[in-house]
This record gives structure tokens, sequence and C-alpha cells, in this order.
């Protein structure tokens, strides 16, 4: 657990810390399953309006830099104000952005409905990822949480909207609105959550632009960045031009099998994550770096086969890599966060990853009209399998005798299979 004692006031209105942890990742899922619904909706988009795969990307690109700029403002605001107000407002923007969605009629809607997106989930990222962590009931799951519920998330959001695409009436208005009426039940059931974090002074400051890593993490967090850039930038790829792949090199114009590709890469996530969840977690994070590679390998083989069943293969064997090395140094990294610095700490990860989630995908999209989508789907294949090998040599570097971080509020080094979250 945490440590940190749970809220007194009003406790007969709380619900279990034990139940507040599930409510969490429910939470988190939720926010994720939103940011990957537009991802089958591209497409649909790019035929009504006639934009450019340049456009496409600028409109994937805004919602993460809104999320950047959420994130190192308010990304650390829930250590000082708490978990549960800091969520129920992102809870409330997000909402809205659904809503915004909803009366899209054209690109510039479009991108304000993304920019407002971005900034409730920057919001929100930080505080749910400590208040999981906060709540964990055994050691271990609050990371497998943080990594299991967005993978699930993205999968999905990314097969229902594929779903009410293609088979239901009102595709670009139906998935938001379902949404949109999720969130607000969110908001209510966040008001009956123990709040796990006692208000200190230092809110206004904290909202000055920063990504904060404790000393003791530093060098964890410097050996995990070539793993969260690649596994992020591969998702970057499938969410931003993997409708565009489906469609256009393979050939494949049925709006569920585009998103059946973002769910193929996301599920195979969510599963990977269960499977080495006791597994040490460096180990996790070099052996899923290498999975990502091979996976990533054989997807660029499928491109330029045109080949849909070996596409699929690559994008799960990639998934799986995906899911292990985000769990294997998100875990790296929570072990050695004290309560009070969890939410940004995480907020400082989050950051390295959605900038290898969006900079490569916006670089891509510019460079299409120019190189052709193929080509360009096989050198952003090339740099993901680059990173991942990188990440492949500093996780064996760091497995070595001595190299083992100490804990957070400890004098004692964490053994390799395990975390004193």
């Amino acid at each position: 657990m945490s440590g940190v004692p749970p809220s007194t006031g009003r406790a007969g209105r709380r619900i279990p810390r034990a139940a507040g942890f599930w409510l969490l990742g429910v939470t988190l899922l939720v926010f994720m399953a939103a940011s990957s619904t537009p991802s089958p909706l591209y497409v649909v988009y790019q035929q009504r309006w006639g934009f450019s795969s340049a456009t496409l990307t600028a409109v994937f690109a805004v919602y993460v830099v809104a999320l950047l700029v959420a994130l190192l403002t308010v990304g650390g605001l829930s250590d000082h104000l708490g978990r549960r107000p800091v969520l129920a407002a992102a809870l409330l923007v997000e909402a809205v952005a659904m809503g915004v969605f909803m009366s899209a009629h054209g690109v510039g809607v479009l991108l304000l409905a993304r920019v407002v997106q971005g900034l409730a989930t920057g919001a929100a990222a930080g505080a749910i990822s400590a208040a999981v962590v906060d709540f964990q009931p055994s050691p271990w799951l609050g990371a497998l949480m943080n990594s299991v519920a967005p993978a699930l998330g993205l999968a999905v959001g990314a097969l229902g909207a594929g779903l009410l695409v293609q088979y239901a009436p009102a595709p670009t208005i139906l998935p938001f609105a379902v949404l949109a009426a999720v969130f607000v039940l969110l908001i209510v059931s966040v008001a009956f959550l123990p709040e796990p974090v006692a208000r200190r002074h230092g809110a206004f400051a904290s909202l000055r632009p920063r990504a904060s890593v404790p000393p003791r993490a530093r060098r964890a967090f410097l050996a995990a960045v070539p793993c969260l850039v690649a596994t992020w930038a591969l998702g970057g790829l499938y969410l931003s031009l993997g409708g565009s792949i489906t469609a256009s090199v393979l050939h494949v114009s049925n709006h569920l099998v585009g998103g059946l590709v973002v769910t193929t890469l996301t599920g195979a996530a969510a599963v990977s994550s269960i499977v080495v969840r006791d597994m040490a977690p460096r180990r996790v994070m070099a052996g899923g770096s290498a999975m990502l590679a091979v996976g990533t390998g054989l997807t660029l083989a499928a491109v330029a086969a045109s080949s849909v069943p070996l596409f699929f293969v690559g994008t799960a064997v990639a998934g799986c890599g995906f899911g292990a090395a985000f769990l294997g140094a998100f875990r790296s990294l929570a072990q050695l966060a004290e309560p009070s610095e969890r939410a940004e700490l995480f907020a400082s990860v989050y950051v390295v990853s959605y900038l290898g989630f969006s900079v490569p995908a916006v670089v891509a999209g510019l460079a299409v009209p120019h190189a052709g989508l193929r080509s360009v789907a096989t050198a952003y294949g090339a740099l993901v399998i680059a990173l991942a090998l990188v990440a492949v040599v500093t996780g064996v570097a760091r497995r070595r005798p001595g190299s083992e971080p100490l804990a957070a509020g400890s004098g004692k080094r964490v053994p390799a299979g395990r975390t004193a979250a």
C-alpha cells in the first residue's frame, strides 16, 4: 500500500480503497478508449471533408500537444489539492469534449475537440496513475493496472468505434454520445472515492511547466526513455495512420478491420502485461523491447508484401512487446517514488511517452505526400526497431550486479524481481 492514511471526513460515504482502485482502473480505461475512438473515424472524416494526410496527423498531433501542456502544468497538481478534485474536473472537461466531437462539421471543430480532449486527458493522467498506486491492494497491482488499463482502453475504443462506424447509424455522433454518458456517471462515482492525499502548500507553484523526476529515480528514468519512446511511437503510427495503411496499402476498406488493427496491437499489449506481471521489471522491459523489434519487423514485411494475415501477426507480436516493455519500464520507476512524488513522476513518464507518440507520427504525416505511405511506414518501423534494440541493450546493462536502484524511503536496494511500492 502507499502508506498514506485514508481521508477521515464523512468516511461512511466513501467506498473502500480496494473498490476505489478498480473504479480508477475503469476510469483510466475509459479515458484511453475515448482517445482511440476517433482513429477509425479519421478515414470517414477525410472522405467527407477531403483533407490530406498532413491534416489528419495535425488532428492527431493537437491532441497530444494539449495533453503535454496539461501534463507539464497540472500533471502534479493532485499531489497538492488531492486526487478527487483534479480527477472530477478532468472528467467534466472530457465530457465537454465528447459534446464538441458530436457537433463537428469540419476540420476546425474537430481540432477543437481534440484540444479539449487532450487537456482533459493530460490533467487526469498524473492524478489517476498516482491514485491507482495509492489504492493498490498489493505492491505490484498498481503498475499492472497503469499498464493494462491504457492498452485495453485503446483496444476497446478502437474496436467499438470500428463496429459503430461500419454497422450503426450516425457513426460520427453515437460513439461520443455513449462516452459522454459514461463520463457523467464517472463524475458522480468519483465523489465517493476516499482521498489518499492531504492538501499541502505549493499548488500554485506546481503549475509552472516542468517535468520532475526524483533524484533517486533519474538513472532508471533515463534507462527507460528508449523503451518508452519505442513503444509509444509504434502506438502513434497505428492510431494516426493505421486506418490509412489498412485501406491504401493493404487494400481493406472495411472500417471494422481498421479498428481491429488498433485492437490487435493494444489487446495483445494488455494480455502480455498480465502474463509477465510477476517477472523482474528490467527483465520484462528488455524482453518486451526485443519482442517489439521482432513484431515491428514482421509488420514491415507484411507492408512490403501487402499481406493482411502477416500484418495482423506482426501487429500482435509487436503488441505483446509493447505491453511487456511499458509495464517493465513503469514498474522499475514506480518503486522509486514517494507518495507525494508519484503524480509528478508519472506525469514525466507520460510526457516522454506522448512525445514519442506524437512527434514521429506528425513527421510521418508530413512526409506521406512526398514519399508515399508505404515508404514512410517502412522508415517509421525501422526507427521503432532501432529504439527497441537500444532499450534491450540498456535493460541488459542495468541488470548487472550492483545496478539495483534504491527504494523510495529506504536505503536498501530493490532486488530485480520485487517492487517497493
